[in-house]
């Protein structure tokens, strides 16, 4: 009987002690990703292999590569990928992905990096109905707006609540550049002339 407690007690232990350790590493892996650190995410994957897969499910609202696209930190986002290319897929408890974070903040070079994994992330909703393109038009960012049309142009059919296109956001948000790029890329009168559900055009 001893021995059995004597063998949960040790159990419990090595649970108690993985879980700190486990926490630790979360914590770890956060303040990589806020510093962009890839050192960091090295030692981190020696550590645990399974590290970001765990992050994966457990640690985040967001992703480590969300983190990454918002603020910018290229490398550490490449690195991410190259371990764990599906996270660019992820959704975070708001709905947006890595993309609609790097094209809402106008990181071109990891928009770029990530329509490489897989552009079908340009047809990705955030909780809004809004996809990359909306955001990177409603911030005015004209570079992003032009990559995300060049790998899929069938994005700039998606209308808001109410019929809203991509142009109607592009005259609501006052964004002149975006709007002449859209309006040079696409050229289709359908599109130019489309009208929301009230009727305005653009």
């Amino acid at each position: 009987m001893d021995r059995k407690f004597e063998e949960q007690h040790l159990m419990r232990k090595n649970e108690e002690v993985y879980n700190q350790s486990a926490r630790g590493r979360e914590k770890r892996l956060y303040e990589a990703s806020v510093d962009g650190s890839v050192n960091s995410l090295k030692q981190l994957m020696a550590e645990d292999p399974l590290t970001l897969a765990r992050a994966s499910v457990t640690c985040f609202d967001e992703t480590p590569l969300h983190i990454a696209a918002m603020l910018g930190h290229l490398d550490f986002a490449k690195a991410l990928a190259s371990h764990k290319p599906d996270m660019a897929m992820a959704i975070d408890l708001q709905g947006p992905s890595p993309l609609h974070l790097a094209s809402a903040n106008g990181h071109i070079e990891i928009v770029n990096m990530l329509l490489s994994l897989n552009s079908n992330k340009c047809l990705i909703y955030d909780e809004d109905g809004r996809t990359p393109l909306h955001l990177a038009v409603m911030k005015g960012h004209v570079e992003v707006t032009r990559e995300l049309v060049r790998a899929r142009p069938e994005v700039t059919g998606h209308k808001l609540d109410h019929g809203e296109t991509i142009l109607h956001s592009s005259v609501r948000h006052n964004r002149l550049g975006a709007l002449k790029m859209l309006v040079e890329s696409v050229r289709k009168a359908e599109f130019i002339n489309a009208s929301d559900d009230y009727g305005n055009t653009v």
